[in-house]
């Protein structure tokens, strides 16, 4: 693959910095966005289901003149190539739940759906000009019914995955994705955004690296998180038991210096995601469950799950009807088994007496084990010590993170883009930090922005998961691109 030497102007340049203070000041608002709007009465409800569909497209340079386009643009440019003649149904399935939700509450349904875009497709919906996706989805977040309905998920901007992000980036990522979702569909609408759903399903496991994702959530406003069932364990290094999957847990993280975080984490449990959601198994799933006991206090059980919202044929083709069946027998069989949402839930427990505090606890996968080999030891030499003497003995123990691609690596074999996507992140970082100290309206000028861009897009995930070839030329690319914007940029500071 060949790219232009130039560097192609960056047109439309995403709106994903420059209102950091404000932002932050409105998702760090107390709130109850569904207490005081739920019809679901939490004495009823013996088990409930939480579905969420993930949506994504990479952004690539491929454009007619090397431009950074939508993946989905690139489809429909090459029809003919590959599956790409799916282009048209991937962006149908972008939008459909903006009819089906309001027909399905219309027969006397009360459906429930998580919805997790990437910021970049948010991103590149709105530079292909598809108004239709974006005006339905601006309705499904800001439709005062629809907000009884539809919960949104937070995410990172580029889609990237958080245990090999570099962790100065883990909050820009963050951040990026509420400044895109704002600027779409307003302050109020993000201040509803209180779960977090990690690229991948991958949870970060090296001790640092978890702690500091954990911090900036909660310093960005959120206030849970959903995991992988296999990603994470018990505080004694077993895994979790069949009754704690399916109630919330408190996720703690302790870094290499002992300081503790904690969020509320929902798990996601193991199968085969598209056929469970697909075909929606967790309605049927929570019809075996019943109610469980936390803290002397009894509270539904909670079946979730995510998928991909578009990719696949189960997905594109079969969803849509298991989901109106699913919601219909629902409503047919009373107030026993129900769809809630994740921050529906959360806080219609809590008003049972239900604190965080009084959950589970659990922590990353091989924690215990570190823990168990650093003994009395303890800072970030400790830890590595501990990590490479466990990496030695244990072909099976790794701190890449676990997601729901286990059988994929995204660090072997991908050094030619992760090294360049490190050294390019020190080089954002050593140009802007200190700047930024001094002048923190820097975030909102072209440079840093266009900066920015390059450097999130080079932690796309997609780039890591198609193997060598035109996907890590992809990455290589934007990386050239952003040393020339980061080289450009010192001559204006």
């Amino acid at each position: 693959m060949v790219f232009a030497a130039h560097l192609p102007v960056l047109k439309d340049c995403p709106p994903i910095s420059g209102r950091e203070s404000e932002l932050l000041e409105q998702v760090n608002q107390a709130s109850d966005n569904w207490k005081g709007s739920t019809n679901i009465r939490i004495d009823q409800l013996n088990a409930g289901y939480a579905c969420a569909l993930h949506m994504h497209q990479p952004t690539i340079p491929a454009g007619d003149q090397g431009e950074l386009i939508s993946h989905l643009q690139h489809m429909f440019n090459n029809l003919g190539e590959g599956d790409n003649h799916n282009a048209e149904p991937f962006a149908q399935c972008y939008k459909r739940l903006a009819d089906i939700i309001p027909n399905l509450i219309k027969e006397g349904c009360n459906p429930r759906i998580m919805l997790d875009y990437s910021g970049n497709l948010l991103w590149g919906v709105k530079q292909m000009g598809r108004t239709d996706i974006t005006e339905a989805l601006r309705f499904l977040a800001c439709d005062t019914q629809m907000q009884s309905h539809v919960e949104w998920l937070g995410t990172f901007w580029s889609h990237a995955v958080a245990p090999s992000t570099p962790i100065p980036d883990l909050k820009l990522q963050i951040s990026a994705w509420q400044h895109q979702f704002a600027n779409l569909f307003g302050t109020a609408a993000l201040q509803r955004v209180k779960g977090f759903s990690p690229p991948e399903m991958h949870l970060p496991n090296h001790p640092d690296t978890l702690y500091e994702f954990i911090k900036a959530l909660k310093e960005c406003g959120y206030q849970w998180l959903l995991v992988q069932e296999h990603s994470v364990e018990k505080l004694n290094g077993t895994p979790l038991n069949h009754e704690q999957k399916y109630i919330p847990n408190q996720l703690i993280a302790k870094n290499s210096h002992g300081e503790i975080i904690s969020i509320t984490a929902l798990i996601k449990t193991q199968g085969s995601d598209t056929k469970l959601v697909g075909q929606m198994q967790p309605f049927y799933e929570a019809q075996g469950l019943d109610r469980q006991e936390i803290n002397s206090k009894k509270i539904p059980s909670l079946v979730t799950q995510i998928a991909d919202g578009e990719n696949g044929g189960v997905m594109m083709n079969e969803f849509p009807e298991a989901y109106l069946q699913a919601n219909r027998r629902s409503r047919d069989n009373g107030e026993a088994v129900m769809a809630i949402n994740g921050s529906e839930y959360l806080e219609l427990i809590a008003t049972s007496g239900i604190n965080e505090s009084d959950l589970p606890k659990i922590q990353a996968v091989h924690q215990y084990r570190i823990w168990k080999e650093m003994g009395q030891n303890s800072g970030r030499e400790a830890v590595s010590t501990a990590i490479a003497s466990l990496t030695s003995s244990d072909s099976n123990f790794n701190i890449e993170g676990a997601s729901w691609t286990n059988n994929l690596s995204w660090v072997e074999g991908y050094e030619n883009v992760l090294e360049p996507m490190k050294q390019l992140s020190a080089m954002f970082h050593m140009r802007y930090d200190l700047e930024l100290s001094k002048n923190p309206g820097l975030t909102q000028t072209p440079h840093y922005q266009e900066a920015l861009v390059h450097l999130l897009l080079t932690e796309t995930s997609c780039f890591r998961y198609w193997g060598q070839g035109t996907w890590t030329d992809y990455a290589r690319e934007i990386h050239r691109r952003g040393e020339c914007c980061l080289n450009e940029a010192s001559t204006s500071l």
